[in-house]
């Protein structure tokens, strides 16, 4: 066993630990003794070994003791932080609000989601049209599917007569699900469940059956063997799944990694949309109003993110990125669909277009510097009206049936928890639908954007949350997010557990990396590949920042990020191990090398590109790759790796061997613990109770390593620890 000694352990008491204390005790740290074997692959003459290959086993005795084991080692310490359970006390009270969805029109029915306050998942609620909402009744609560809340709802789709619902269940978090389907009126199953769904959308063929997406079953383990054929299948009421159609994808020499098929809301077209790669696709339709009718080609090539919105008969409307880096709405007819017969309708803009339409309109949100701006069209592309938002901030929804008068948006950001607001279009009458009552004083707290510059000059956003009246005295305890990857444009949005974090004085910093969509296709181009290295320059830039402006300093900056942003801290941290005090990478995708070799990965290679590829990009990957760039002798950040048992996207044996690599040469007091959630995925669905618990598990860890024995909120006093 490996021990680490840890300085200032109070057991009990909630004082602060003196340096000069002659009585202060040492927490004494186990670490699983991780075994080591000799697998070697070779990439261009270039042999590599990978030490811990055989944590990749998730159906190994010996991977489930090595979890045990590490899981037992990170609970004792946790169980030591003196604040951890008013931490939790604190989330748990923060998170007993009611938060409600937008209602929508199903039928004869309005619905809507609705949780309690600390519900695991969110319940669907119903009201007759024409009646008051405070009649509604519960139509489907998913905490009735599993006490402890580990089997969570996905997609609900309601079929064209509102007279059936085909809903998704998610078990342990995995990503393959199931569907169930019922009949709205009598809550009956009508209808024998569906397996082995996964990536899917449910859409229905007006009430006659629906399209879903799955892969074939996987040889080897669920949860890690490669999934890279997918397929668009048709479902039709009352007869079994082995009946159901196939309708594209399984061609052996053409693999799309994801399909999907959607059905336009007046049932005249099916659009499969096929893509190899997260970026990029290929366009089809198909009219159902003629029997036998051919696929027709709009695009053949996946050059370009585009996809049909809306369509007037047969003529459609596209949202696209080709030739046009910020996105566009076209026109075209769909007897002569594909490109060079596009007309512009709502024109490309310096600003980056995201695009919806509801009640008769086109509403084009565009990002400014990643803050929301609504403006409204008619369907003969003349413009209506600036939607007047609430403030600074993300605005979302602007979608509906075209026949409904009223739709619904909402509206968020770092510091106001998401409301609720309904708009007429015809008027452009907007009103408060709901705000929600929650115990935290938003007018405590400012959230500021700022420009840094990167290491290559370019500037970047970020925005800075925090109490008011902060002391830029290089002490406050501050965590700076961030994800940099996949065109995802991170805007600002309301956390309960960051609301958590501010009120103890903590900063919250967000910036907008390359690699995101804020800017465009240029912007997320210039993150991936053998330009990533310009995600985590960005990021070391933005912590450089905030310690020369004094927000904080090395010893109290955490750095944090999921899935590709725990690529993000795993890079950065093994890049600048001096940047930060605590590193929180959570389900990190950070074997660079095998990535691909895993559930869907492969689909990542647009981002990622792969050892295979080239040798230039073999050698670039594994000069950044987490797994292969820790090295003996060096003092990394206090680290607490997260991940789930049952993540079947970023598989957990990433975690798995990270954590190892560092604890085997981790040099210094630092801890490096790995927590592996039981029952969870990659996220979604996890349950309120188990995101209480890990949250205040990582701020406890995180507040501890800056040096903190009791929440900064009970006091000033600090200890060097």
């Amino acid at each position: 066993m490996k021990k680490f000694i840890y300085n200032c352990f109070v057991l009990t008491l909630l004082v602060a630990c003196k340096d000069e204390n002659p009585e202060k005790k040492s927490l004494i740290v186990n670490y699983t003794e991780t075994k080591t074997v000799d697998t070697v692959d070779t990439y261009f003459d270039t042999e590599v070994k990978d030490p811990y290959r055989w944590l990749e086993d998730d159906r190994s005795t010996e991977t489930e003791a090595w979890v045990k084991a590490q899981n037992e080692t990170t609970q004792g310490y946790l169980e030591q932080i003196p604040f951890r359970e008013a931490l939790k006390e604190r989330l748990s009270s923060l998170w007993n609000y009611e938060k409600l969805s937008a209602p929508f029109k199903e039928g004869g029915y309005m619905y809507f989601y609705k949780n309690n306050g600390l519900q695991n998942q969110y319940v669907i609620y119903r009201y007759k049209i024409g009646e008051d909402p405070s009649t509604a009744t519960v139509f489907l609560d998913p905490n009735t599917f599993k006490e402890d809340g580990t089997i969570s709802l996905g997609n609900a789709s309601f079929s064209k007569n509102g007279k059936t619902l085909a809903y998704s269940i998610s078990e342990g978090g995995s990503d393959w699900r199931k569907i169930i389907v019922i009949d709205t009126e009598t809550k009956d199953v009508i209808e024998d469940t569906l397996i082995d769904v996964k990536f899917s959308g449910i859409s229905w063929y007006k009430s006659e059956g629906f399209y879903y997406s799955s892969y074939d079953k996987p040889k080897g383990s669920e949860l890690s063997a490669k999934t890279d054929q997918h397929k668009v299948y048709y479902h039709k009421l009352g007869t079994p799944q082995k009946e159901d159609a196939l309708i594209f994808g399984g061609t052996p020499s053409e693999k799309h990694r994801y399909i999907y098929g959607t059905v336009t809301e007046d049932n005249k077209y099916l659009v499969i949309s096929p893509r190899i790669s997260t970026s990029g696709n290929k366009l089809y339709i198909k009219d159902l109003s003629k029997p036998n009718s051919k696929l027709v080609t709009i695009l053949d090539h996946t050059d370009s993110n585009t996809s049909i919105i809306e369509n007037e008969g047969s003529k459609l409307y596209l949202v696209t990125n080709l030739n046009a880096p910020n996105i566009k709405v076209v026109t075209v007819d769909a007897s002569n669909p594909t490109p060079e017969h596009w007309v512009d309708f709502i024109p490309e803009t310096e600003h980056v277009l995201s695009a919806s339409t509801g009640s008769g309109y086109f509403f084009a949100e565009y990002m400014v510097d990643a803050i929301s701006k609504v403006k409204q069209y008619d369907y003969s592309g003349t413009f209506i009206r600036d939607i007047k938002l609430p403030g600074l901030g993300s605005a979302n929804g602007f979608r509906s049936k075209k026949e409904d008068s009223t739709i619904y948006f909402s509206f968020t950001n770092y510091k106001i928890p998401s409301s609720i607001y309904a708009m007429k279009p015809k008027s452009g009458v907007t009103k408060t639908y709901w705000t929600p009552e929650i115990n935290f004083n938003s007018d405590d707290y400012e959230s500021n954007q700022v420009f840094y510059t990167s290491k290559d000059g370019t500037k970047v956003p970020m925005m800075i949350t925090h109490k008011k009246g902060l002391a830029l005295n290089g002490k406050n305890p501050t965590i700076l997010y961030g994800y940099g990857g996949f065109n995802v444009s991170v805007t600002p949005s309301f956390s309960i557990t960051n609301a958590v974090w501010m009120e103890q004085g903590g900063i919250l910093a967000i910036p907008n990396l390359r690699g995101g969509g804020e800017y465009g296709r240029a912007w997320h181009d210039a993150g991936t590949q053998l330009k990533k290295q310009n995600v985590f320059d960005d990021f070391i830039a933005a912590g450089e920042y905030l310690i020369e402006n004094q927000y904080t300093s090395s010893d109290y900056l955490a750095i944090r990020g999921g899935s590709n942003g725990g690529l993000l801290v795993g890079a950065v941290m093994t890049q600048r191990p001096d940047l930060a005090k605590v590193a929180l990478p959570a389900v990190g995708v950070l074997d660079m090398l095998r990535y691909h070799t895993f559930t869907s990965g492969a689909g990542w290679a647009y981002d990622y590109g792969t050892a295979e590829q080239s040798k230039n990009m073999f050698e670039y990957l594994k000069a950044y790759s987490p797994v292969h760039n820790v090295k003996t002798g060096v003092e990394y950040p206090a680290t607490l790796i997260t991940t789930g048992d049952h993540d079947d996207r970023v598989v957990p044996a990433h975690s798995f061997k990270f954590a190892a690599e560092l604890q085997s040469k981790q040099t210094g007091s630092n801890p490096t613990l790995i927590r592996i959630e039981t029952d969870a995925g990659h996220g979604a669905g996890t349950p309120v109770s188990k995101t209480i618990e890990q949250s205040a598990d990582i701020f406890g860890f995180t507040l501890y390593n800056m040096g903190y024995d009791v929440l900064p909120s009970k006091t000033k006093e600090k200890i060097k620890g």
